[in-house]
């Protein structure tokens, strides 16, 4: 941003603060008289009672998601946009290397009709499809949870086991290691294959990998983004093609070049401008 930029930037804050000041007086002006808005703040991060999150340093946590209370995030794991980790009356832990996807609930219970206590305990290398739901369950190492699932109380998920997408797992039901549950209530579908339980481990990779990115992009400042839309609006009318009729060439920047680990299993791609 030049210095035009900043002192428009700096005229555009001062109003908006003058604004409130000025709203501020009309509420007092007013009395009793005025309704007053109340605007919840959204946190990422959120203590209860007396617990606090505990979030690794390496674990990526997208800005829209909300961890609350006693809910224990370990090294590589990310947490998406949208999730709810919701630690409130008992507590939740999450392993090394997993993901929760987007719009994904994980709750627990204080106790079930049979004196249970339920809390919700995820592994290592876990993957959580888009809008699954957990509460009060146990979810083993290297386990798949499909977009849409429900895991009810007491159900517990073993390592290399798999719940399809949409399945409803009902309370105290075991999946065991290698099987596939599908269908509402879920049930019995069939045994994994080794290419598939290869790819639970897989998944897990790739989204370790991701997170890395989302966390580099969530962590630019305003002069960052702003400089990279400048470069993309420069070079997004290069026509490849008429660049070649004409011997040109041209080098794509280095900001717009996607990482080599996003597609680990591909040579890196520069993105096309």
């Amino acid at each position: 941003m030049g210095t035009l930029g900043r002192a428009i930037y700096s005229v555009g804050f001062w109003i908006r603060q003058s604004g409130q000041a000025l709203d501020r007086l009309g509420c007092r002006l007013q009395g009793s008289y005025y309704f007053q808005e109340q605007l919840s703040r959204h946190r990422t991060l959120m203590n209860v009672f007396d617990k606090a999150p505990v979030v690794d340093k390496d674990a990526f946590v997208a800005p829209s998601a909300s961890i609350v209370g006693d809910v224990q995030v370990g090294r590589d794991s990310s947490i998406w946009y949208g999730c709810v980790l919701r630690g409130d009356v008992n507590n939740i832990v999450i392993g090394s290397g997993t993901n929760i996807q987007d719009n994904s609930l994980v709750h627990v219970a204080k106790s079930n009709i049979s004196g249970k206590v339920l809390p919700t305990i995820i592994g290592d290398n876990v993957t959580v499809g888009h809008s699954a739901v957990l509460h009060g369950c146990t979810v083993e190492d290297e386990a798949f949870v499909g977009m849409g699932a429900t895991l009810l109380d007491g159900v517990f998920v073993e390592k290399h086991a798999m719940v399809a997408a949409g399945a409803l797992v009902r309370q105290n039901s075991r999946i065991p290691c290698g099987e596939v549950w599908a269908g509402n209530p879920a049930k019995f579908l069939r045994k994994l294959t080794d290419e598939e339980i290869a790819f639970i481990s897989q998944s897990a990779t790739n989204y370790i990998n991701l997170a890395q990115v989302h966390a580099a992009e969530n962590a630019k400042s305003f002069d960052e983004i702003e400089f990279e839309k400048v470069l993309r609006k420069k070079f997004a009318r290069r026509d490849e093609e008429y660049d070649s009729m004409l011997g040109v060439v041209r080098e794509t920047p280095p900001e717009l070049i996607l990482p080599d680990n996003v597609l680990p299993d591909k040579a890196p791609t520069a993105l096309k401008v």
